[in-house]
């Protein structure tokens, strides 16, 4: 006796799912992005209202890190 075919499947999907539109992925494509990791942060609104852009955030912690280091340099 044959074990019944499991290859047909039942079609469960809403009717306004449009398969024909999911065509064409690219499978991966962002996972060497997801691997090297990301390290969001969110910013207090009073603080995010003086900074235009991401650049901007950039180059002020830019310049506390130099100033960091300079006074832990002074201070050895």
């Amino acid at each position: 006796m044959k074990k019944a075919n499991n290859r047909e499947m039942n079609d469960d999907l809403r009717p306004e799912y449009d398969l024909s539109k999911l065509r064409g992925g690219v499978r991966g494509k962002y996972a060497r992005r997801f691997q090297q990791g990301t390290n969001l942060v969110l910013l207090s609104p009073d603080v995010a209202s003086y900074f235009p852009d991401e650049q901007s955030v950039n180059d002020a912690l830019r310049s506390l890190v130099g100033i960091a280091k300079a006074k832990l340099r002074d201070a050895n």
